[in-house]
């Protein structure tokens, strides 16, 4: 058993954890292991509180405030982007964002989550806890440009084009990439121009949060339609 926070194994998890090391990544807690478990990712290390380390060692490299009794260190996996519903982020910093769209992603079935420039870290511990275990069950892409998105690319605008319920209407029948922006900038004029179409989500206030703005869209856009 490991007892001493000066463990070589350790170290390398506090790296990891402050994302100085790539590749691999940390997930903390039970939930979030059943989670990798049972989309079937195995941990590259696993550490139990009084089976392969003690409580206080582990405890020490702990990004939880409330401590942990578990982790595990996980390869990193990336994706090439898929249909037929992906999301593509484009400059949203706030992993805890990045997170929840995953998650989002997961509810209703989009096939990818694809990370444009400028977009946080979708493996560093506040994006792998916002996800909910949802990191290990929607595949996650990069992209440098939309010409890499898969099929109609809809860039979601506050301002600009048709509703979005009226757009999914008529799209659900293709590969349809939702593309999405920070909440304050939203997407730059070049991303805008390059994809297909422009949607916006009727809203009685000013803008909304990019992760939820992301996951309504997603809703919309993976409706059954109605007989």
């Amino acid at each position: 058993m490991i007892t001493s926070h000066h463990n070589p194994l350790l170290k390398d998890i506090r790296r990891l954890q402050a994302r100085r090391e790539r590749g691999r990544f940390v997930a903390e807690g039970e939930d979030l292991l059943a989670a990798a478990a049972a989309a079937g990712w195995d941990p590259v290390h696993l550490l139990r509180a009084g089976v392969e380390v003690s409580e206080d060692a582990l405890g020490r490299i702990s990004g939880l405030a409330s401590g942990t009794r578990a982790l595990g260190v996980f390869e990193e996996r990336w994706a090439a982007p898929s249909g037929p519903l992906c999301v593509a982020l484009w400059g949203i910093r706030d992993p805890g964002n990045v997170g929840t769209v995953l998650r989002g992603a997961q509810a209703f079935g989009a096939a990818c989550v694809a990370l444009g420039p400028d977009t946080a870290d979708p493996y560093g511990p506040k994006a792998v806890r916002a996800s909910m275990g949802a990191i290990f069950g929607v595949p996650v892409a990069r992209v440098a440009s939309v010409d890499e998105l898969p099929g109609l690319r809809v860039a979601l605008d506050a301002r600009r084009g048709e509703p979005l319920r009226a757009l999914a209407a008529g799209a659900r029948a293709q590969d349809v990439t939702v593309v999405v922006g920070a909440e304050r900038a939203g997407l730059p004029a070049e991303v805008v121009a390059a994809c297909d179409r422009a949607a916006h989500i009727p809203i009685a206030s000013e803008s909304l949060n990019a992760a939820m703005a992301a996951t309504l869209a997603m809703y919309e856009l993976s409706r059954v339609p109605e007989a």
